[in-house]
């Protein structure tokens, strides 16, 4: 009689899986991050919205389902039209037909010759001549045609919005998951180092924590990015990521400080591992959720600094779209009425804010071990 094998217990990323995928709206919410990590894979590699800067529109063209403004149909026929109605009323109609017909008899002047409207030879006539017999030469295409309507309107300068947007959602995503990443690689290694060791080592990162909470946060970001003047992406990962750490250090150094303690530590300490062996081989395995948990939640919390320092002008330079960016250029269209750059940029921001706090929120539940 064979013994029966023993079934292997699943491990704590295992069971956090299950709870996830038994988790509708954790994996709704997953699926839409996916598909925003896609679209910013394809706009890094220019597959997608790689000609965001092109000017495909007039400028400020309405979505398609507006139609052409008021102001561009009156433009076309003013140049379709370009004299004025007669006024039956007008004093001066006769005298006004009478300069016209003077003007329509004016005899045209040669081909290639340029001249004024009061018989003035061009004195760059030359000059001219010659510049149009090279064009074709050169290469040159004539202008494109620019569209009345796009599908979600343009921009002032005639940029199509849905591409604009989605350039603009590489810059914030990237920005928010670095300086996450950083944050929460700062906020780990000081809070392992001040809870396993204690003492003089958590009396110095207790000063630091004490320090960056006692500013305010938006004081305190405005006060990096304005000592490191350089504009820049990886500037805003470095001010999000210098600032941000210290919501990880709290809880980490706290688990630190409850596990350093226990027998496992213990008994890794009797077959002579070393302190960065006990650190985070043996410890940091057991409180590793808590750093994820807390990575995603600042990934959050960082796309919206993101937007903030744009807006106010100390985030991405000129050249590089982002949320941002777009909501600066918003708030003077807005007194336009051109609102669709506004909602573009707010609804494509809302659904990957939400997205991520309700996969953030499921992380936390699933990944709790009083749950298992």
């Amino acid at each position: 009689m064979t013994a029966e094998p023993i079934p292997v217990s699943p491990g704590l990323w295992a069971l956090a899986w299950r709870r996830l995928c038994s988790d509708r709206v954790a994996m709704a919410s997953l699926f839409v991050l996916l598909l925003f990590l896609l679209t910013l894979v394809l706009s890094s590699t220019g597959m997608v919205a790689g000609d965001w800067n092109e000017e495909v529109g007039i400028s400020y063209a309405p979505p398609s389902f507006i139609g052409a403004s008021g102001s561009g149909n009156a433009d076309t026929a003013a140049a379709a039209d370009p004299q004025p109605p007669e006024n039956p009323l007008d004093p001066l109609k006769d005298v006004l037909r009478e300069l016209r017909a003077e003007m329509a008899g004016k005899a045209a002047p040669a081909a290639g010759q340029a001249s004024s409207d009061y018989g003035i030879r061009d004195p760059l006539e030359k000059e001219l001549a010659e510049i149009r017999s090279n064009l074709p030469e050169s290469g040159l295409q004539p202008a494109r045609t620019r569209r009345d309507t796009l599908p979600f309107g343009a921009d002032k300068w005639g940029h199509d919005i849905i591409k604009k947007t989605i350039k603009g959602a590489e810059t914030s995503i990237i920005v928010g998951l670095v300086a996450a990443l950083l944050a929460t690689f700062l906020g780990t290694l000081f809070g392992a180092l001040s809870g396993y060791f204690g003492k003089g080592v958590d009396d110095v990162f207790n000063w630091f924590y004490s320090v960056f909470t006692s500013v305010p946060y938006l004081l305190l970001i405005l006060a990096v990015a304005a000592v490191l003047q350089k504009k820049g992406v990886l500037t805003i990962v470095l001010i999000l990521g210098l600032t941000g750490w210290t919501g990880v250090f709290r809880l980490v150094r706290a688990e630190y400080m409850k596990h350093k303690s226990r027998e496992y530590v213990m008994a890794a300490d009797a077959i002579g591992a070393s302190h960065w062996s006990r650190m985070f081989s043996h410890i940091f395995p057991n409180i590793s959720h808590v750093a994820l948990v807390q990575m995603s939640i600042l990934a959050v919390g960082f796309i919206k600094s993101e937007v903030i320092l744009s807006f106010l002008g100390f985030g991405v330079p000129v050249g590089v779209v982002s949320w941002g960016s777009m909501l600066n250029e918003a708030q003077n269209e807005l007194i336009l009425g051109k609102w669709w750059q506004l909602a573009a940029a707010t609804v494509a921001m809302a659904v990957l804010i939400t997205a991520f706090s309700l996969f953030s929120d499921a992380l936390r539940d699933a990944l709790d071990p009083k749950l298992k």
